[in-house]
């Protein structure tokens, strides 16, 4: 699962960081009692996704720091599974991160590292980490990237540039998987601030359409298929939804289904009712997020969350 749970912050002032909008004496309010109702939100979308079993893994952008995810796995029923934690704080100026939890009773954590972002026309710019770890999951290796790519900030043409080096970056990394291993199972997810058809995912990154036969050393969008089907995407900007929190994989995970694989329509948006609420302005539904401007509605987020089935062979 990856959930871009909009400003998670907690409730204590980073000097190094731009959390001031998240503090109880800020334009917003924020204070422990709504942070709590946050965590006990991400909680119940969580086990909700899942059904009986919370998922394995779980993605996350716009958490603050490492007490965020320690919230979450320690003061929420979750603690009952025992989650793990990968995290490291970035250099992001909102101090907003990338992290994950995982349940060690499914999957084993071999290593992992964090993909830092310089952009050589502005070293001084930040930006968050990619999340980089590889695990076994009954005996079948497979490695994982979460992202949160640069925003939309300036118009799409003017950050355009921003979202294509992070793209070539991680070809960069899978290409160096795949040499090593041109079976290896690959798994990408995050919000990638674009759409499957945007150039940063269908020409730099290479992550082409699941139609056709699917060749093991490539990746496939497969919220590309998705886009075209489902009833809504992650985000909704005005009137129009967007399909930016996504799954990618390589091709030998949709092909081998005697061990760990998934398929074509595998990946799914967590459009849950309790998530949504109607749009005034422009009809139908959009996320119910936790603040519109500075006005506190006690939702849950701006996007909705994306999450993939994998299957274990025999």
């Amino acid at each position: 699962m990856f959930y871009n749970v909009e400003n998670f912050y907690d409730t204590i002032d980073d000097p190094l960081h731009n959390d001031d909008d998240y503090l109880p004496n800020s334009i917003k309010k924020w204070n422990y009692s709504r942070y709590r109702q946050k965590a006990l939100h991400v909680f119940k979308t969580i086990v909700a996704i899942g059904g009986l079993q919370p998922p394995e893994i779980v993605g996350f952008a716009e958490i603050e720091n490492r007490k965020i995810l320690e919230e979450l796995i320690f003061r929420t029923p979750l603690e009952k599974y025992r989650y793990k934690i990968i995290h490291k704080e970035s250099d992001d100026k909102r101090g907003i991160d990338v992290g994950v939890i995982y349940r060690p009773d499914k999957i084993k954590c071999i290593r992992y590292d964090f993909i830092k972002v310089v952009f050589p026309w502005d070293p001084e710019r930040t930006t968050r980490d990619i999340v980089y770890f590889v695990a076994v999951a009954k005996e079948d290796t497979f490695h994982m990237f979460i992202n949160h790519w640069p925003s939309r900030m300036g118009g799409q043409k003017k950050s355009n540039p921003a979202r294509c080096f992070v793209a070539l970056l991680l070809k960069h990394k899978v290409d160096s998987i795949f040499q090593m291993n041109p079976l290896a199972k690959i798994i990408i997810t995050g919000d990638f601030n674009d759409q499957p058809h945007n150039e940063s995912l269908s020409k730099i990154l290479h992550a082409e359409k699941p139609s056709g036969n699917i060749v093991n050393p490539m990746l496939y969008n497969l919220s590309w298929t998705l886009k075209d089907s489902c009833r809504c995407g992650s985000l909704r900007y005005g009137a129009q939804w967007d399909m930016l929190d996504q799954f990618i994989v390589s091709g030998s995970l949709i092909n081998d289904t005697s061990r760990l694989s998934t398929c074509r329509h595998c990946v799914h948006i967590g459009d849950l009712d309790f998530l949504l609420m109607e749009d005034p302005k422009y009809g139908g539904f959009m996320p119910f997020r936790t603040y519109q401007g500075p006005i506190y509605k006690g939702g849950y987020s701006d996007h909705l969350p994306a999450y993939l089935d994998l299957f274990f062979g025999f």
